[in-house]
């Protein structure tokens, strides 16, 4: 189990700040440096660029300081049991900057776990363990993913963005065309980039969204199945209810019955 010790979220310093751990903290840290920093590490000194997270070991030395101010950062202290094993598993090594590819998803979980610390509800320690290991899980999968392609890793923050957005406009009738032109791409190239990523076509990822969100209306609304159309992006009912059953295998009307029986 992991036990969170101590949490800070988008802790400001506005004059700077300065950790020195000469024998280290005799326990595991993770610093998320939302702002440039002057770090030493094992008698190294670099300076480390806003969005890159770390996980120091429990005896490991370190020292940092404002690189510029002010001083941003979200920081957490551990204790874990069998710690080397978990992390040698996710391929997330202790001691090492490691960038950032969605710094926005870092900064929320650290405020999941600081509000769920504050909170001290009956699972606190249940729910926190789980949010730590989801985050270091994700980190790991991002990493593991876009690091071998190292081409592709410019990319994934601004096509995670476009995504959010295509995703949250399921009435939106999004093309292939605009959404390259979007990202300044040919058609070709936005494609083979957003499979290397998220590890889908797009249009399959765009379709697979659309009826995720009308199976949520299907089941939890009395709308028409015309109105759920329209509401998903289709102009044609039709076309709505043949795709809806070439992807789950059911009609919109079998789908609907299902959930009936089951409440």
């Amino acid at each position: 189990m992991i036990y969170l010790k101590r949490c800070g979220y988008n802790v400001i310093h506005p004059g700077g700040f300065t950790v020195d751990r000469p024998d280290g903290s005799g326990d595991y840290v993770f610093l998320f440096f939302r702002s440039k920093m002057e770090l030493k590490i094992h008698s190294q000194a670099v300076f480390v660029e806003p969005n890159t997270f770390i996980i120091f070991n429990k005896n490991t030395p370190y020292f940092y300081r404002d690189a510029e101010q002010p001083l941003v950062h979200d920081w957490f202290h551990f204790e874990m049991e069998a710690a080397n094993a978990f992390f040698d598993r996710l391929n997330l090594p202790l001691d090492t900057l490691i960038t950032a590819y969605d710094p926005f998803y870092i900064s929320r979980k650290v405020n999941d776990i600081h509000w769920e610390n504050l909170q001290n509800g009956t699972f606190c320690k249940e729910i926190i363990d789980n949010t730590i290991r989801c985050l270091f899980m994700k980190l790991s999968d991002i990493r593991n993913h876009v690091e071998p392609h190292n081409q592709i890793s410019k990319y994934y923050a601004p096509f995670l963005n476009l995504r959010n957005e295509v995703f949250s406009s399921p009435s939106t009738w999004y093309t292939v065309e605009f959404l390259a032109d979007k990202m300044n791409m040919s058609r070709s190239y936005f494609q083979h980039i957003y499979k290397q990523i998220f590890g889908i076509p797009v249009v399959n990822d765009i379709i697979l969204n659309r009826l995720s969100y009308a199976s949520y209306l299907l089941k939890n609304t009395s709308y028409a199945i015309s109105h759920i159309s329209g509401i998903c992006g289709y102009e044609n009912d039709v076309h709505f209810m043949r795709q809806y059953k070439k992807f789950a295998g059911l009609t919109p009307s079998e789908y609907r019955g299902r959930s009936e029986v089951g409440r």
